[in-house]
């Protein structure tokens, strides 16, 4: 299957939708047909703290429509913050959409989770992955700590690079979930990642967009 990307937001996330993807299909020795449009991640940026879902899917929309002109046969968001404005896009999308919602909340009740953190934007954050995940409970991220996060996030995402001080901030807000009882954490921002990989926070970590890019791999592959 011809698959579209909605990539660009942010460009570290492109590159571990990309990357994830070339190498699950050489793993499975299979040909990789895929188109990417690159959307902006400031503008969607803007969309979701002014909280204009249907704005966004709009401009998502009209990038599908030329994924599909290109010759993609579904598409596929490549960042957890814009699956914001999934339910729209699904409503207007020219072509079928690879919601990742889903795909969590399977993996989630796989693994038989039963209380886990979330890390992110804020609105993933306070919407619990938008109200997608109900296998689960979400012992949430509040007040101070939440606010730190999301800036933190933000900053990261947009330029596509972690500093150590930032890595620490997702670190401490990791812990101090797990130390209200949080089993795992789930990263909830694609571009988590960065400060992620390679690194042991000191607790069990389950990364959205790896399950999201496992997910994408199992339709192209069909």
């Amino acid at each position: 299957m011809h698959i579209g990307l909605i990539a660009g937001i942010g460009p570290a996330a492109t590159d571990f939708y990309y990357r994830g993807l070339i190498d699950r299909h050489v793993a499975g020795g299979l040909p990789l047909d895929l188109t990417m449009a690159h959307a902006d991640v400031r503008e969607m940026s803007r969309n979701l703290v002014s909280k204009n879902p249907k704005k966004q899917a709009e401009i998502f929309a009209g990038l599908a429509q030329r994924l599909k002109a290109a010759g993609a046969q579904a598409v596929a968001v490549t960042s957890m913050g814009g699956h914001f404005c999934v339910n729209e896009l699904m409503a207007i999308s020219p072509l079928p959409v690879l919601n990742a919602i889903p795909a969590v909340d399977a993996s989630l009740a796989a693994g038989k989770f039963r209380k886990i953190g979330i890390l992110g934007t804020r609105t993933v954050m306070e919407s619990k992955l938008y109200g997608g995940i109900p296998s689960v409970e979400v012992v949430p991220t509040e007040g101070a700590a939440l606010d730190l996060v999301h800036d933190t996030y933000v900053a990261m995402a947009t330029i596509g690079h972690v500093t150590e001080a930032q890595r620490q901030v997702f670190f401490e807000a990791g812990r101090a979930l797990c130390a209200r009882g949080a089993e795992a954490i789930l990263l909830g921002g694609t571009d988590l990642f960065l400060a992620f990989a390679g690194h042991d926070p000191g607790f069990p970590v389950i990364d959205c967009a790896d399950i999201h890019v496992d997910a994408i791999h199992a339709t192209s592959a069909a």
